[in-house]
Parts: C-alpha cells; sequence; structure tokens
C-alpha cells in the first residue's frame, strides 16, 4: 500500500486497534506516532505496538515494545 492508502485507513487518530493483513501474515495492533513518525511516514514504514504488547506499552510508552513494518507488506487495513 502507498503512503496515502495508509494514511486514509488509519484516519486522524492513530490509536485506534486495527487489524494489518501483510502479504505473509496478519498483525493486530495500533499505529504509534512517535518523534520518528514524519521521517518514517516518508519511506512508508509504520510503528505498530502489537496486540500481546498494549498493555504494556499503555503503562510504559516504551517505544521498544513497538515493531516497524514497511508499508509495501501491507494488503489491506481494517479498523476495529
Amino acid at each position: 500500500m502507498t503512503v496515502d492508502q495508509i494514511e486514509r485507513s488509519i484516519g486522524a487518530q492513530s490509536d485506534n486497534f486495527s487489524r494489518i493483513v501483510l502479504k505473509a501474515r496478519t498483525v493486530e495492533g495500533i499505529f504509534i506516532k512517535a518523534p520518528d513518525f514524519a521521517e518514517l511516514k516518508k519511506k512508508n514504514f509504520w510503528r505498530i505496538v502489537t496486540v500481546n504488547k498494549m498493555e504494556e506499552y499503555g503503562q510504559s510508552k516504551d517505544l521498544n515494545l513497538s515493531r516497524i513494518f514497511n508499508g509495501q507488506e501491507f494488503v489491506k487495513i481494517a479498523s476495529k
């Protein structure tokens, strides 16, 4: 997916729970607007905290709990 397609899919709020279908697998989590958000977005990379790390991220806001995914691997994004 392109940057524009991904931005339309996630909407104005990045903290909505989403199901992201990649070419090889499916990931569920939230998109994070970290300090490097604009730089990553230019390169079509997206920082996502997966479901199994969300509770810990909610308490600590530690960016090391997130993973960076390449937007070219995205097939579909569905908000929950």
